[in-house]
């Protein structure tokens, strides 16, 4: 019989194909990671009326968690394609497992925000490693292999609120601490993850490969000012999901009387949309291009996003279903065609992207937390629905992909 060891080093083989095997241990990494992740904003009615908290204080806990994720991820992007480390994916899981254990029993608010701090650290260490990791098993299937990456993330953010409401909300804080078990299995197949990466770096040392089907025409000013428009493209995509994520519970109970349960429920409609839409989103990206598949999602949604705050309640649950479906489908695009801008620091500016979107969804979530206490939490909803128009200006970007390239 093998060992236990054996099983979950297993033995690395190297293939310029598609390394599907290793895309799903990324998806299912990139699962449990956001999984994990996604019920600190789940568990906000709890610890909001627990605590007292207000809004704004709701918002500064999720821009402190987003943040420390934000600010690290770029650093460790960038050391990791100057210095990979395999084994760096396990270690990541380990702080987001202290991270937990103390959410689960910190009883004020500074324990709350250290306790998410480390969680958000966690992060900034799984993300860049992984997405590279993604890239490098794609075989030129680069969208599809980031939306499959992305997508066990998005399906995690999707689980974690449901779970949330089925052990959480019933037991309490305290019941935060089972969710360590998803962690502990994390970091073990990280362990295999990080034993094919490690084979896979000296592999690529002996068969250096070049992406053929990379316009390399491009500019050096053109690239920064399509990293301007993808920044811009981000902050719109995630400003506004932000506001649905940290939010959408509160609106559905203040609006239309529903119980934290089926506001919850609600929510992990939203989050299914956006993981279906993201692996979608990766498909299309390498058969119409990246770019295209860009343009149509952030600008795409804004019908859905403007008609949803003044909808009833089926239509406001629908509204909001089409428009995570649609906005979702751009990430993996945006991620793949920044680094086919800059393909030797895949790395930095996976961490860089990634960075912006919690970065970005803090923020997002902050300022829409200060705006709903000043104003009311259905205008929040009205003012974020303008954000998608700004899809537009992705017309201005440069085709990285050559013609006929996929």
């Amino acid at each position: 019989m093998k060992s236990i060891g054996s099983i979950i080093k297993g033995k690395p083989t190297m293939t310029e194909r598609t390394v599907y095997s290793m895309l799903m241990i990324c998806g299912i990494s990139h699962f449990l990671n956001d999984m994990i992740q996604s019920i600190i904003p789940s568990i906000y009615p709890i610890i909001k009326d627990k605590f007292d908290f207000s809004f704004a204080q709701i918002g500064i806990i999720t821009l402190v968690f987003q943040m420390t994720s934000s600010i690290l991820q770029p650093f460790t992007g960038y050391y990791a394609d100057k210095h990979p480390r395999p084994y760096a994916l396990s270690i990541g899981m380990c702080f987001t497992l202290t991270g937990l254990l103390l959410l689960a029993f910190a009883e004020n608010y500074l324990l709350i925000l250290l306790a998410v701090s480390v969680v958000g650290f966690g992060s900034s260490i799984f993300h860049p490693t992984a997405s590279r990791v993604a890239q490098m098993a794609s075989g030129g299937k680069k969208s599809l292999a980031q939306a499959i990456f992305q997508v066990g993330g998005n399906g995690g953010s999707a689980m974690g609120p449901l779970l949330a409401a089925i052990i959480i909300l019933p037991f309490g804080q305290h019941a935060i601490a089972y969710f360590a078990i998803a962690a502990l299995i994390a970091a073990i197949i990280m362990i295999r993850l990080g034993t094919w990466f490690r084979a896979r770096l000296v592999y690529a040392v002996k068969h250096p490969q070049k992406d053929t089907g990379l316009n390399t025409d491009i500019s050096k000013r053109a690239k920064y000012g399509a990293l301007t428009i993808l920044i811009l493209l981000v902050f719109s995509k995630y400003f506004y999901t932000s506001c649905i994520t940290s939010y959408f519970t509160f609106f559905l109970i203040h609006k239309f009387g529903v119980s934290v349960q089926t506001s919850q429920i609600c929510l992990f409609v939203f989050l299914t949309a956006f993981a279906i839409g993201t692996l979608a989103g990766g498909m299309f990206g390498d058969r119409f291009g990246r770019k295209y598949v860009i343009w149509f999602s952030i600008l795409g949604a804004a019908p859905f996003a403007l008609a949803m705050p003044f909808a009833n309640f089926t239509w406001t649950i629908i509204c909001a279903f089409l428009s995570g479906l649609v906005i979702a489908s751009a990430f993996s695009s945006i991620v793949v065609y920044a680094t086919d801008l800059m393909p030797d620091k895949v790395g930095l500016i996976a961490g860089i992207f990634f960075g912006l979107m919690f970065g970005l969804g803090g923020l997002g979530s902050a300022f829409f937390g200060w705006l709903a206490d000043k104003t009311s939490i259905e205008f929040i909803f009205q003012a974020s629905a303008f954000l998608p128009l700004l899809g537009i200006i992705a017309g201005f970007l440069p085709n990285t992909q050559k013609k006929g390239g996929h």
